[in-house]
């Protein structure tokens, strides 16, 4: 079996002050992708940096204190790359991913965007390179006899299914028809979202609530951090959870963790 877990962990120093680490310690995960990290690796504990047991990837931002994504693997990678070959976000601590056998794994946070701003500018772009990225990806990763699975926060909700209150949400970033319709590319060019295959007709599973009112109370949330896969990998998939906290104040993020077991095959 292989189990992966994604996690956005909202500044990582934070999170290793609220439970991050003690989770780590338990999972059984083979590989944890996270998610703005906002750290380097000399602002880290040891605990964090060099957790035993693990082979850690950091890839923080050169913009410091934003972005960031890291994989911990149990078994050493056979390479390492950081980055999609973007002349833009190549340093912006948005990709990075690892070889494992027969196996790429990427760790992505995709830009949030802002309707009507630089911002959102910015997410178009990340969005336009990033699918031609995972075109080629898939191509010479079969070339070379693996499959592909790139996790993290993708920052668009792609069906109404996927967030609680989808009505209002309809001209925000993160649920425009534009990013759905990009979703849709991404499906098309070979990849699958392995929760929804696994869980086809529920709302949800969330992965995200805001910190504001009652969001995580009233399960009020966004699925939003994915499992995207090629199609030998995807029809191993034999579990997919939501490692949501038992109680708001047991949290140590807004988003919560993704874990998807696959057979070995």
């Amino acid at each position: 079996m292989l189990t992966v877990s994604t996690a956005n962990v909202n500044g990582l120093r934070a999170a290793a002050k609220k439970g991050f680490v003690e989770w780590l310690a338990a999972t059984g995960a083979d590989v944890v992708c996270l998610q703005e990290t906002r750290a380097e690796a000399d602002q880290l504990t040891a605990a964090v940096r060099e957790p035993e047991g693990w082979y850690p990837v950091l890839a923080p931002s050169n913009a410091k204190g934003r972005a960031g994504v890291a994989l911990y693997t149990r078994a050493e990678p056979e390479a390492v790359r950081i980055g999609f070959g973007s002349a833009e976000f190549d340093e912006s601590g948005r990709y990075a991913e690892i070889d494992l056998p027969g196996l790429v794994v990427g760790s992505l946070y995709l830009p949030s965007g802002e309707v009507g701003t630089a911002r959102q500018d910015e997410k178009e772009r990340f969005m336009k390179e990033f699918l031609a990225y995972l075109v080629d990806r898939r191509e010479r990763a079969a070339a070379d006899g693996r499959e592909v699975l790139v996790c993290g926060d993708w920052n668009i909700a792609h069906r109404e299914a996927d967030l609680k209150n989808w009505k209002a949400n309809r001209k925000e970033a993160g649920f425009l028809p534009e990013e759905r319709a990009w979703l849709d590319e991404v499906f098309a060019a070979g990849y699958t979202d392995v929760v929804r295959a696994l869980h086809p007709d529920v709302q949800g599973p969330y992965s995200w609530w805001s910190y504001r009112g009652k969001a995580f109370d009233n399960d009020s949330g966004w699925r939003i951090d994915y499992h995207m896969a090629t199609g030998g990998l995807a029809a191993r998939a034999t579990e997919a959870r939501v490692e949501k906290a038992p109680s708001y104040d047991q949290r140590w993020s807004d988003h919560a963790p993704v874990t998807v077991v696959f057979d070995e095959g």
